[in-house]
């Protein structure tokens, strides 16, 4: 049975966390927030996307590679990784403290994933491989993101259970929750 915690639970155990995972839909605001529990807890990022998925170019990693280095990545004693990737919970999960979940409104990751679009358009964003130009999202993508509750979060909800029932999960759902847990956690160090 998956552990849900509160903001105020889930603060005190990042303060000792060494490995933390933080997971939602596209758009959400995972990388960001990703990136200030970092500078609080002091742990290293790891982007799913930069690190594991893509090669320069939008160029898809192959599958057994991907394992691979997520599985070494994972062994480190210390880390903060951002990304879903449902497919690898079996490697992550086992090892993760905490699971953070951003689970914002669809029309929050709508925007949120649109203003990004714009933001870094012909640019590479800082937690996407080189060579990797962002781009106004299309269809597909925003498709994606409109049916991510339906589609993707009922096999979350089994992974989590499957792979990390004793793992606890804190629950995201507004970027004032965000601002909350950083506030809790203090300044970065």
């Amino acid at each position: 049975m998956t552990v849900y915690v509160s903001i105020e639970e889930a603060a005190e155990r990042l303060k000792s966390a060494h490995r933390v995972l933080v997971i939602g839909c596209s758009g959400g605001g995972k990388s960001t927030l990703s990136n200030r529990l970092c500078e609080r807890l002091g742990l290293p990022y790891v982007s799913m996307d930069r690190d594991f998925y893509w090669l320069p170019g939008w160029v898809k990693r192959d599958k057994a590679e991907e394992r691979v280095l997520i599985t070494e990545t994972v062994a480190r004693p210390r880390w903060l990784m951002d990304g879903t990737g449902q497919s690898t919970f079996d490697l992550r999960l086992p090892r993760t403290n905490m699971v953070i979940w951003v689970r914002l409104p669809r029309w929050r990751c709508l925007l949120g994933v649109t203003r990004r679009g714009f933001r870094y358009s012909g640019k590479t964003r800082p937690e996407m491989a080189e060579g990797c130009l962002e781009q106004i999202p299309d269809r597909e993508f925003l498709s994606y993101i409109w049916n991510f509750e339906k589609r993707t979060v009922p096999q979350i909800l089994l992974q989590l259970q499957r792979h990390g029932p004793d793992v606890p999960v804190l629950q995201l759902k507004s970027h004032a929750e965000m601002r909350c847990l950083l506030d809790l956690l203090g300044a970065p160090a």
